[in-house]
């Protein structure tokens, strides 16, 4: 009888579900934040929230939340990598290319994820890993080519989209390794999550001051609420448990979830945006989960 792998237990499976579940309705919540506010705003309200939110909770954990400085400027490079540079770019990406082609662009994280953890942290993947990215890697490609047909106009303005979603995609990745460093590890998460969103929020309002002009604000009911939903839960409880299972179960893994979340999020959009289906798309995201299967029962992902 075989020990099952760790990255096949409940306590990896449940919170990798809500990750994934959270962040493949968050693409449409973001579609709506672009309008009035600069992208730049909506994203330094989401952190701010996402921050206070955070410290919040360490302090009624009971957590200590001041860092040394070494602690102080590990979080000042999350913060810019994860909570500045990333989101700055994926907002800006939805104003060229549909909500669907930048989440696909994100499923391609599990690449750097894995080059970096090899080159910083000597992790190997292993075969069974390569085969499943094999796999899920090609259902992304099919459902990118399905979105590349549905929407073929403004050329241009396409790869200029993609262009920008991969910055982000790299911003990510660098995060994301980050949290499996021994420097991470060495801090209570929820407290060093805080301080680097609200470090990441100043970074966000300087940036959107320079570059758009003073605060700009949605009074809508949905923009209101949309926030609320990307700081308090995609933000505030995903990192938490998606930050866990880096530490957990290494980053090239964690990134798993990126290749399901373009399935759930074309879910969605077939919900309430009038996404249509074909066989193309259905192979690819067959082949996306069944990939994730493949990966996610490897025993020594990174040996």
């Amino acid at each position: 009888m075989t020990d099952t792998p760790r990255s096949a237990t409940p306590a990896v499976l449940i919170p990798f579900g809500i990750v994934t579940l959270i962040w493949g309705s968050t693409w449409i919540v973001i579609r709506d934040q672009l309008g009035i506010v600069p992208a730049s705003w909506s994203v330094t309200y989401r952190f701010l929230i996402a921050g206070i939110v955070m410290l919040l909770w360490a302090w009624q954990r009971g957590d200590h939340i001041a860092v040394d400085r070494r602690g102080l400027l590990f979080a000042t490079g999350l913060g810019l990598a994860q909570f500045c540079l990333n989101f700055n770019f994926v907002y800006r990406s939805e104003q060229y290319v549909t909500s669907g082609l930048v989440a696909l662009m994100y499923a391609l994280l599990i690449v750097p994820n894995s080059i970096l953890a090899r080159i910083f942290l000597g992790q190997r993947m292993g075969r069974q890993l390569l085969v499943g990215s094999a796999i899920a890697l090609a259902g992304v490609a099919l459902l990118f080519v399905h979105e590349a047909r549905e929407h073929p106009e403004n050329g241009a303005a396409v790869l200029i989209g993609l262009g920008i979603a991969l910055a982000g995609v790299f911003s990510a990745s660098v995060a994301n390794v980050m949290q499996a460093t021994p420097t991470a590890k060495a801090y209570p998460m929820v407290p060093l999550l805080g301080i680097a969103m609200l470090i990441g929020a100043a970074m966000d309002a300087t940036y959107a001051a320079a570059t758009v002009g003073p605060p700009v604000f949605d009074w809508r009911w949905s923009y209101v609420g949309g926030l609320l939903y990307l700081g308090i839960v995609a933000s505030a409880v995903a990192f938490t448990l998606y930050f866990g299972l880096i530490r957990t179960i290494g980053p090239a893994k964690a990134a798993y979830n990126g290749v399901v979340v373009p399935v759930i999020a074309m879910l969605l959009s077939t919900l309430f945006e009038n996404y249509r289906w074909s066989p193309l798309a259905g192979a690819g995201a067959a082949l996306a989960l069944a990939g994730l299967v493949v990966a996610l029962r490897a025993r020594r992902p990174n040996r």
